[in-house]
């Protein structure tokens, strides 16, 4: 599995030697990140810095998460180009779910989608979660082969060191699908969008992510409708306080001979 070429760019570098070895020249391979403008009906509505692939799942996933549709059907069309300086994703809402985007858009430049650019206030920020109404049954079995698996999965990180891999994950374990960005918000919009094209249910497997498990990360997993996250690098407090608070099983500081599970309510990890 190789990267989409427009996700990384080759630059020339002088690497520079601690122990004795040789200093030299060298092409170091980076992922692109690159400004996107998301525009719903015409109207402006964010500017988050991402990895230009995958970008109709990212429109969907973005779109769905931010509880703009309820159901990736409701978007009429996507429209994804290159413009000078970035790319833009022109999204096409029905007049009836309009207002939401009319009510809530603001010109935000993010050096990472956090979600966070443009809230008005704090209750914004927390406002109320639906609860985790799906049940799974996951294996420790199944949560090592997943991990054992994931970077199969992460081209772009094999090519670079330095991108995101969110991963969609059977209960055995199987990864279904996988997306990668600079930006792990960004890479799990792009794996729930990527889920919405495939038809495959969020509420049926786990979430497997690459990165420090932040709250937005739960917020993002809980809307989608999937019942268990799972990161490899450890959480914030509010991560696993939201995730208490709702429901959800969350497990992190994944490794290959451990694990830490501070959620668990349903006795889901056998």
């Amino acid at each position: 599995m190789n990267a989409p070429a427009s996700s990384i760019e080759a630059f020339a570098a002088h690497s520079l030697a601690f122990l004795g070895q040789a200093d030299g020249q060298v092409f170091r391979d980076v992922p692109v990140e690159a400004p996107i403008a998301i525009e719903y009906n015409g109207i402006g509505y964010a500017v988050m810095m991402a990895t230009p692939a995958d970008l109709e799942a990212y429109a969907i996933g973005f779109t769905l998460l931010e509880g703009l549709v309820t159901k990736a059907s409701d978007i009429e069309s996507i429209d994804v180009h290159p413009i000078e300086g970035g790319w833009v994703m022109r999204i096409t809402l029905p007049p009836s779910q309009i207002e939401p985007v009319i009510a809530r858009a603001r010109q935000r430049v993010s050096e990472s989608s956090c979600g966070l650019c443009g809230m008005d206030n704090i209750a914004e920020v927390l406002r109320p979660l639906p609860p985790v109404t799906a049940r799974l049954s996951v294996t420790r079995t199944a949560i090592a082969a997943a991990l054992a698996a994931l970077g199969d999965h992460q081209p772009l990180g094999r090519a670079t060191g330095a991108a995101h891999a969110a991963a969609f994950c059977a209960p055995d374990g199987t990864i279904l699908a996988a997306c990668e960005d600079v930006g792990r918000h960004n890479a799990l919009d792009k794996l729930i969008g990527t889920l919405a094209l495939r038809n495959l249910d969020p509420a049926s497997g786990f979430i497997l992510l690459s990165a420090r498990c932040s709250y937005e990360l739960v917020e993002k997993t809980v809307r989608a409708g999937c019942p268990m996250l799972v990161t490899i690098s450890a959480p914030t407090s509010l991560a696993v306080t939201r995730a208490r608070d709702v429901g959800l099983t969350l497990v992190a500081l994944a490794r290959s001979d451990s694990a830490l599970i501070l959620n668990d309510p349903h006795a889901s990890i056998q």
